[in-house]
């Protein structure tokens, strides 16, 4: 099969498409012909040598991704929830070895969920880890509820834009941040007021805040703090640029969280249900082809990116 694999951390021309065997499956896995990958700025700051390149470091060959949307070709003898020919959508192994970047992963079973048949696989693997991160912040972190007053930071990107969305499924008033340029997208999804970060500080019009989601880090915390109501919860998604989120804001009384997401299918199933009833988009901006994944590299690490990006084996 083909793989993308990646000979020694640093730039994109160190992701070389090779071919190698198509991956065993154990009891507890499924074999996925991968039909769309989705990326994400852990992919690109891992390759560079940061975020989980220490997790990866002995691993031979070293293959990222782990926003998988496929089609299952095999089960593991002790799996009994998927069958062959069922589509599925997921986060593999995060935080671990994914291995996405292939035409074939072998995938935990409790790592995935069954593609709704109303979206493609492009729109399944967009919603995976962003989608999933969103969630696991807002729901398990947050503890959102009816009538919370939301601010979300970067609220047209990939973790972003679907925040606002299920925010309001709960029953959130929110704010996102982002450039003029996004507005119009952001109030799209949902948003019932938008922030433009370029022509205002947003905590000089923004106040009385129950819960931010933090995917910015640095001064972006402590300006958050500010506009935070005591009691209130900040979730920083941002590693290595948010150490002290929870000693900063447990000075003000408000709850501070650093997290990192987890592959969970009880979670992707949760997603997939809105998906389903079309209370969740994913917004696609750009597909790429596998060889042209360095590309698609590149347009994450400018941090412009709207939505998300996909690839396609």
């Amino acid at each position: 099969m083909r793989a993308i694999i990646l000979e020694g951390f640093g730039d994109t021309q160190n992701l070389v498409l090779a071919e190698i065997p198509k991956p065993f499956v154990n009891e507890l896995e499924v074999l996925v012909k991968v039909k769309a990958i989705s990326i994400n700025p852990v992919d690109a700051k891992t390759r560079k040598g940061k975020a989980l390149a220490g997790k990866l470091e002995h691993e031979n060959p070293i293959i990222l991704g782990w926003d998988i949307a496929g089609v299952i070709t095999e089960t593991g003898n002790q799996v009994n929830n998927f069958k062959v020919g069922d589509e599925v959508f997921g986060m593999v192994n995060f935080p671990g070895h994914g291995k996405a970047y292939a035409e074939y992963v072998a995938a935990p079973a409790n790592h995935l969920a069954k593609k709704p048949a109303n979206i493609s696989f492009k729109e399944a693997a967009a919603g995976t880890l962003a989608a999933l991160t969103a969630w696991q912040a807002l729901v398990h972190h947050a503890k959102i509820k009816a009538g919370n007053r939301v601010l979300i930071h970067a609220a047209s990107g990939g973790v972003g834009h679907f925040a606002g969305q299920i925010a309001k499924q709960f029953g959130a008033y929110v704010i996102g941040t982002s450039s003029a340029k996004n507005r119009d997208f952001v109030l799209s999804l949902g948003a019932d007021m938008h922030v433009d970060y370029q022509e205002q500080p947003f905590e000089s019009v923004v106040n009385e805040i129950d819960i931010v989601l933090d995917t910015i880090g640095g001064d972006y915390i402590d300006r958050s703090l500010e506009v935070l109501k005591p009691g209130g919860t900040i979730v920083s998604i941002v590693s290595g640029s948010n150490e002290l989120v929870t000693e900063k804001a447990s000075s003000k009384g408000i709850k501070g969280i650093r997290m990192l997401v987890q592959s969970s299918g009880e979670d992707m199933q949760s997603l997939a249900l809105l998906f389903e009833k079309g209370l969740l988009k994913a917004h696609v901006s750009k597909t790429y082809p596998l060889e042209g994944i360095a590309d698609a590299h590149l347009e994450i690490e400018s941090g412009r990116t709207v939505g998300k990006l996909v690839v396609v084996p």
